[in-house]
């Protein structure tokens, strides 16, 4: 566990994020979202599996201006691993305001169905150690009654496909705990937002047919900063279309979509 700084953040006063927390750090999207953040001067605390990966993050982003930059190398998906976690945190990053939780995976479908180890590892990482970790940061600022968290999760959460369900099913189930989270939190001033982000290049989707056509990471990044600044919305689609694709898809009666191919 590292740290290294540059001077003093120069973001601006008026925002109320200073200090954000990124789990999954060396995910494809997180590290183009870290970059546009470094570029705005915050601190920021990368937990991630590699710590060869993280030191070289480390590095690019004090280049790019970041304020600090301390890493924590740790197993996510290791439930058992979150408390150590936790602490880490409180000892050395203590008055975050803002948690992005980025890290995921996607197994293909057929070896989901031949394998209930494949599919089980897919549900723990994709929901199960993804909801007992924001639950942990959750009562934290419960009890301080600030900050934000934020989650990515996908469009293919919206509606079971027979091409990724095991994969949308884990991600679903992540997108309705933030929504119940954020519920919860509201009393307290702590705002959830969940990301669904449509088709996205990175290398969790290289071995997807026409993976080239997806979106540009660097504009999902964008759209990410941006909601984290503002805090808002409840629910971030990114590209903007997948909303609206996503509302067409819903509305495709069961007796026909069963039926669909894709």
């Amino acid at each position: 566990m590292t740290s290294a700084s540059n001077s003093p953040s120069s973001n601006s006063s008026s925002s109320p994020m200073r200090k954000i927390i990124v789990l999954g750090a060396t995910s494809g999207i997180a590290v183009e979202v870290q970059r546009q953040l470094a570029r705005r001067g915050y601190d920021l605390l990368l937990v991630a599996r590699s710590p060869e990966r993280l030191a070289a993050l480390q590095s690019d982003l004090l280049a790019r201006g970041a304020a600090q930059v301390l890493t924590c190398p740790a197993d996510l998906a290791r439930i058992e691993k979150h408390g150590s976690i936790f602490e880490f945190v409180r000892r050395s990053f203590a008055g975050y305001d803002t948690v992005l939780l980025a890290y995921g995976s996607m197994h293909n479908q057929k070896d989901s169905e031949s394998s209930v180890e494949i599919l089980l590892d897919e549900l723990n990482i994709n929901f199960v150690s993804a909801s007992a970790l924001l639950t942990v940061f959750a009562a934290d600022l419960e009890e301080r009654r600030t900050g934000c968290i934020a989650a990515i999760t996908s469009v293919a959460g919206d509606r079971g496909r027979r091409s990724n369900y095991v994969y949308g099913s884990a991600k679903g189930a992540l997108s309705l705990f933030l929504q119940g989270l954020r519920s919860r939190l509201h009393p307290a001033g702590v705002k959830v937002i969940t990301i669904k982000p449509g088709p996205v290049q990175t290398a969790m989707t290289d071995h997807v047919p026409n993976a080239s056509r997806f979106a540009d990471p660097e504009l999902v990044a964008r759209d990410i900063v941006h909601a984290l600044e503002r805090r808002s919305p409840d629910v971030l689609y990114t590209p903007k279309i997948w909303r609206f694709i996503m509302s067409a898809v819903e509305h495709i009666p069961e007796t026909v979509f069963k039926r669909l191919s894709f």
